[in-house]
């Protein structure tokens, strides 16, 4: 039976070894670098409404900063990081644009542009007819799903669909056309549906076209304060040092801790490399873009982690001390030390929850890495390291306590 055990433990450290070196490389390559890093363009806008429209408020404000997004990716040339700040504040960052001439720049400098054509092309509603925000979803006789649309003057937009009856009226977002409903009669009102048809896909088409209604709608428009240029040499100098760094400064611990507690401190160290391989596996599987503050919190959740580990070991040392076997001592110094780093994680998890919520760009980004760090954490260094153990203490080969860093001088008898 112990030699299953140990045959399965091998065979865990064989596997984990393989996936993570064969898959680095990879993960390391699919990185995505910010601003700080990568170098770009850094560009704060103040948001004014049009003339007419309705004051900015928090949520036309992330409304707008949503449609830069769409917008953006809709090219698919960069990855930004758009942010809402202050009250009328977006400030947009394009890791990896050199130029102020550089398409995306120019593409930004334009307004989100919606508009309701005839058929020969001619513009008959633009957004600012529409109410902000006044596109929604609604379900038909049939239970198909609608767009519902509401306006500011019920009379002009009688006028325009009169004109219009039996024939389209494309709807447009910049260039792109979006949609083209028949009016099928005169809509004296300042609110219209628009149906889709059915099928399984409708809900989705439904909710893409009022977020884009509701895109296009929005009275505001964008003034550029500013625009910077990011380089990115004194950025991926700092990533060197730093990873330079932190690789040194993991492997000086992780020899002191196999020195020092033995097979617990050996287990350690297969668990924190795997962790640092999942944090970057969840952070390119999240899409999330790696900055010098994010850095900042992979270190410390690699301290995070190797904390776990020894107060665990020596939990299990103090148990071994006390005259107990070494099963024994797995047990209770497992379970005595599981409170105390499950309390460590969650207040590290509500102190960088409160920082992502109150906090701005570089903090946000600080504080999601550390709320991802820590629940990594949690899966290889508590309960993928007691797998390990439990593997090795029940084959019966290793249940001497000098594996464990405990000499027999220190152990007490019960």
């Amino acid at each position: 039976m112990f030699g299953k055990r140990i045959a399965a433990f091998l065979a865990v450290l064989v596997v984990t070894v393989a996936v993570i070196a064969g898959t680095s490389p990879w993960l390391l390559q699919d990185v995505k670098l910010g601003l700080d890093l990568k170098g770009g363009y850094e560009v704060l806008y103040k948001a004014t409404p049009f003339e007419g429209g309705a004051e900015v408020t928090p949520e036309t404000l992330k409304e707008t900063a949503k449609g830069l997004q769409q917008r953006i990716d809709k090219e698919g040339l960069v990855e930004p990081d758009i942010t809402p700040e202050g009250s009328d504040r977006i400030r947009v960052k394009l890791p990896g644009v050199e130029s102020e001439d550089d398409e995306v720049l120019k593409m930004l400098s334009e307004p989100i542009n919606l508009t309701f054509r005839a058929p020969d092309g001619e513009v008959m509603l633009t957004g600012t007819d529409f109410v902000e925000n006044g596109a929604g979803i609604a379900y038909d006789n049939l239970n198909n799903p609608i767009v519902t649309i509401k306006l500011k003057d019920a009379k002009k937009f009688g006028d325009v669909t009169t004109k219009l009856v039996g024939q389209p009226m494309s709807i447009y977002l910049d260039e792109e056309l979006i949609s083209s409903p028949m009016v099928n009669e005169p809509i004296n009102s300042d609110s219209a549906t628009i149906t889709l048809g059915s099928g399984p896909d409708v809900l989705k088409e439904a909710k893409d076209l009022r977020d884009k209604i509701n895109m296009g709608s929005l009275p505001l428009k964008l003034e550029a304060l500013y625009t910077n240029s990011v380089g990115a040499k004194l950025g991926m100098e700092s990533l060197k040092d730093t990873v330079t760094a932190g690789v040194i400064g993991s492997l000086v611990v992780l020899v002191f801790m196999i020195v020092i507690f033995r097979i617990p401190g050996f287990v350690a160290a297969i668990t924190i490399i795997t962790y640092a391989w999942m944090l970057i596996l969840v952070q390119n599987l999240l899409n999330t873009t790696l900055t010098l503050p994010g850095i900042a919190a992979f270190v410390l959740g690699v301290g995070m982690a190797v904390d776990a580990n020894i107060i665990t070991a020596e939990r299990i040392k103090e148990e071994i001390r006390s005259g107990k076997s070494v099963l024994s001592s797995l047990k209770s110094g497992s379970k005595n030390s599981f409170r105390t780093v499950m309390d460590a994680n969650i207040t590290g998890i509500i102190a960088a929850a409160v920082l992502y919520f109150i906090g701005d760009g570089a903090i946000k980004g600080f504080a999601l890495t550390m709320i991802f760090s820590i629940l990594v954490s949690i899966v290889t260094n508590i309960y993928f390291a007691r797998f390990l153990l439990n593997l090795l203490v029940r084959s019966n080969k290793f249940i001497k306590p000098g594996y464990y860093g405990v000499k027999e001088s220190e152990i007490r008898e019960l």
